[in-house]
């Protein structure tokens, strides 16, 4: 099977590519590197059955040629992050939307399948311990651009209903909560990566807020095992998903559990939100997914854990600091 994917090299993506190939697939990344890296993909450059195409899922024509080749499209390409979207609205919403038009028009067109990767975010302040696919979403002010990237997505996966039915098109979509591990940048504010980089050079590890904020976390090897997994399951085409993690953990308490692995000890620093993502920002208190409808599809259990996930985080960065806090 020929798979195009977008945004292949970026965090998951990459990762995703990696799956994809030992499962047989021909793969072919399109992506533009402004937060993805082509470093990301240097294991399987060399893989007769890979392709790296630089450039944009906004340029239509080019993105014509791809999706009519191919048999299916994972759709990653998307600006990510809340440092990001806060520095670069319009950028985000464009990207976001019309990138996912263009894509989904074209498939539709050409009767190609698709999933798309939707985020955590979409729910917005939804309050619910356990988060289901088919809860509403509930979004802040809208001149709060804070809830720029959640809107956008939200309006992705709303096309995407509409093409399904509509024009029949074939699409799984997909919510990310929290996927973490190697690759993936501290830059665009991910907790993990940002906590890791500082208990490395011995900085304070700075938690935003009173700490109490609920998450879980999922290794993007599980994640992107599942999005194969259900890929490769035609009956599930027209459904949504969460995919997450099964752990809850408050930010204290992830930042306790980092400390204790980093050989520096590095002291815990609660600073507001403010400075850095003005004042305005709105967190969510908690956000856990609800992954029953992802068990039954597909039998998902993580493999790894959150001691594992954090692990697995410490030993991608540098070896001397990974192999103390490792052992």
């Amino acid at each position: 099977m020929k798979t195009l994917v977008t945004g292949g090299a970026g965090f998951i993506g990459s990762h995703l590519c990696e799956e994809l190939l030992r499962r047989g697939r021909s793969v072919t990344v399109i992506d533009d590197c402004s937060t993805g890296r082509e470093d990301n993909l240097r294991e399987i450059r060399k893989d007769p059955h890979f392709r790296f195409v630089q450039g944009t899922i906004m340029d239509r024509d080019l993105m014509a040629r791809l999706i009519r080749y191919h048999d299916i499209v994972y759709h990653l390409a998307a600006a990510v992050g809340v440092k990001y979207v806060l520095h670069d609205p319009i950028s985000a919403m464009t990207t976001n939307t019309h990138g996912t038009e263009i894509l989904l028009e074209l498939a539709s067109r050409f009767k190609k399948s698709v999933l798309l990767a939707s985020t955590s975010e979409i729910y917005g302040k939804h309050s619910s311990d356990k988060i289901k696919e088919d809860d509403g979403s509930v979004f802040g002010p809208t001149h709060v651009l804070r809830w720029n990237y959640a809107v956008s997505k939200a309006l992705d996966e709303i096309m995407a209903a509409a093409y399904a039915q509509r024009k029949h098109l074939k699409v799984i979509t997909i919510r990310f909560f929290n996927v973490v591990g190697p690759r993936q940048s501290s830059h665009y504010g991910m907790v993990i990566p940002r906590l890791v980089e500082k208990a490395l050079n011995g900085m304070p590890l700075t938690v935003f807020g009173d700490g109490k904020q609920i998450r879980t976390f999922l290794h993007v090897q599980d994640a992107v095992r599942a999005v194969a997994d259900l890929s490769e399951k035609p009956s599930l085409y027209g459904q949504v998903f969460n995919i997450g993690g099964d752990e809850p953990v408050t930010i204290n308490q992830l930042a306790h559990r980092i400390r204790e692995l980093s050989p520096s000890k590095p002291r815990i620093q609660h600073l507001g939100y403010g400075k850095f993502y003005g004042d305005h920002f709105e967190d969510i208190p908690c956000r856990i997914p609800d992954v029953s409808r992802l068990q039954k599809a597909i039998g998902f259990k993580p493999e790894y854990d959150l001691d594992q996930i954090l692990r697995s985080v410490i030993a991608s960065f540098e070896p001397s600091f990974a192999e103390e806090a490792l052992a």
